[in-house]
């Protein structure tokens, strides 16, 4: 055989290898898959997961090794649909929006569909998902058609969207439809519907419905409703001794905003059959942070201390969070009781305590009463425009002596100068004479016990002007910059 012979023999049997090489790993890839698809058919849900692992793998390794082939885009969708299988949405959206595929028939096209809503519904992009799901609905497959139209009616409760979601539900045979309806019937306003519904499922002592999950869900459009399911499903056995507590805890967390009482009641009875564990000392900590915000007076503090220091003691999960809530509690009291009207930059020292009152404590009664100190203990602070104006969001029957306040004596602000948009330098050095005299004050704690006085840290909370640069959490009384 010629020289030139052997050379075009020996490229024609390397193409062949090299084809033979990427056939093999894109047959395996596709192999995988489909045992993962019928893992997941089966139920057996770690086994799937780890077979979508390798087709990731695989599919991987044919880009690498052959990125400019005709079936790299293929090898692309493949890897984007096992990455979503695996819940890397993120990752897995790139090479899922490779468009040739897209009106081309084929399990590959409807899986990375599947894959797509599924994953634009994991990050909250309803429009994408949507659009994905809607291609799928009159699919061919069954399998596909079926899970097309569970996760619209998903899509659609969780967009608001709840007599559509009760609509596309019916007719939908699978065993997460259940849990859907009861959410959305909650939503659309029919509880007792959902409530019935879930008893239907509780007298079948229904264990392995994701019970916590559902009340999560519920939790978000209706607390309520949700600490009602809680009643209901109380009954059923659980895997831990600790899920009953931590259930309480989460109910009144739910409920702490709109019912006070019943989530008091649920943090009591949280930390009374909790023992010692977790969710014991958080719901603990929960009941004083409830009676912080009926505080109205610095009176109410030093009981709310020694709790707190009791706390840390009994429950070492929460120790550090109650030891600086109660250096927080230490430093408003030591504030308000040792400041008065001669105390020099007094209202510095009060207006750091109202503000941790405000938003550390969530309690607007007593930050008001130390507010309204800063305002007739010292009139010609440079603050007092920025006080008033925290005590007008505070009270809102206080709007008309506010604006005679703001017209009047306080019209010149540099604050109600940034206000109205003018530029002011004077602001500036304002803010940071705030940010200086706060620095002063920053106090670490000791590692056990709690403060009776000092604020542990400079608060956090948002500026009453709602100005887009971070400024500094407290008022003085001089216009110098603190140095």
């Amino acid at each position: 055989m010629t020289r030139p012979a052997r050379i075009i023999q020996f490229t024609l049997i390397t193409a062949l290898l090299g084809g033979c090489v990427y056939y093999n790993g894109m047959y395996n890839a596709n192999r995988l898959a489909h045992s993962a698809r019928k893992a997941e058919r089966e139920g057996r849900t770690f086994e799937a997961n780890n077979l979508w692992g390798q087709v990731a793998t695989k599919a991987e390794s044919v880009l690498v090794r052959h990125p400019t082939s005709k079936y790299a885009e293929e090898a692309a969708v493949l890897r984007g649909v096992a990455l979503a299988r695996l819940g890397q949405c993120e990752e897995a959206l790139e090479p899922l929006s490779r468009t040739t595929l897209v009106g081309k028939p084929g399990d590959l096209t409807e899986d990375a569909l599947l894959a797509t809503g599924r994953c634009q519904l994991a990050l909250d992009n309803i429009p994408a998902s949507e659009a994905a799901f809607s291609q799928l609905l009159d699919s061919k497959n069954r399998d596909r058609r079926r899970e097309a139209h569970f996760q619209h009616a998903r899509l659609l409760r969780q967009s608001g969207r709840f007599q559509e979601a009760l609509r596309a539900l019916e007719g939908v045979k699978d065993p997460r439809a259940d849990s859907e309806r009861i959410l959305a019937l909650a939503g659309a306003g029919h509880l007792p519907e959902a409530l019935a519904l879930a008893d239907s499922l509780i007298a079948k002592r229904d264990t392995t419905r994701a019970w916590d999950s559902l009340m999560v869900l519920m939790g978000q459009q209706n607390p309520a409703a949700a600490s009602q399911l809680l009643d209901r499903i109380r009954p059923l056995p659980v895997r831990s001794p600790d899920i009953p507590a931590r259930r309480l805890l989460e109910d009144g967390i739910r409920l702490a905003s709109s019912d006070t009482a019943r989530a008091g009641a649920r943090f009591r009875e949280a930390a009374s059959i909790g023992g010692h564990n977790d969710a014991a000392g958080r719901a603990s900590l929960q009941l004083i942070l409830l009676q912080l915000r009926r505080a109205r007076r610095v009176e109410d503090l030093p009981p709310v201390v020694q709790a707190l220091k009791t706390v840390s003691v009994r429950f070492e999960t929460v120790a550090e969070e109650a030891t600086q809530l109660g250096a927080t509690v230490g430093g408003i009291h030591g504030a308000a009781t040792s400041v008065t009207w001669e105390t020099p930059r007094g209202d510095l020292r009060l207006f750091l305590a109202a503000e941790a009152a405000r938003d550390s404590l969530r309690a607007p009664v007593l930050a008001e009463g130390l507010f309204r100190r800063i305002v007739d203990d010292y009139p010609n602070s440079s603050y007092a425009a920025k006080v008033v104006l925290a005590i007008q969001q505070l009270d809102s029957t206080w709007v008309d002596s506010a604006r005679g306040l703001l017209e009047g004596p306080y019209l010149d602000s540099p604050y109600l100068a940034v206000i109205r948009g003018e530029s002011s330098e004077e602001y500036r050095q304002l803010e940071d004479s705030l940010g200086a005299y706060a620095a002063t004050l920053v106090v670490k704690p000791p590692a056990a016990g709690l403060p009776a006085a000092g604020l542990r840290r400079a608060p956090t909370a948002r500026d009453t002007l709602d100005q887009p640069r971070r400024r500094a959490p407290a008022p003085g009384a001089s216009r110098v910059p603190v140095q």
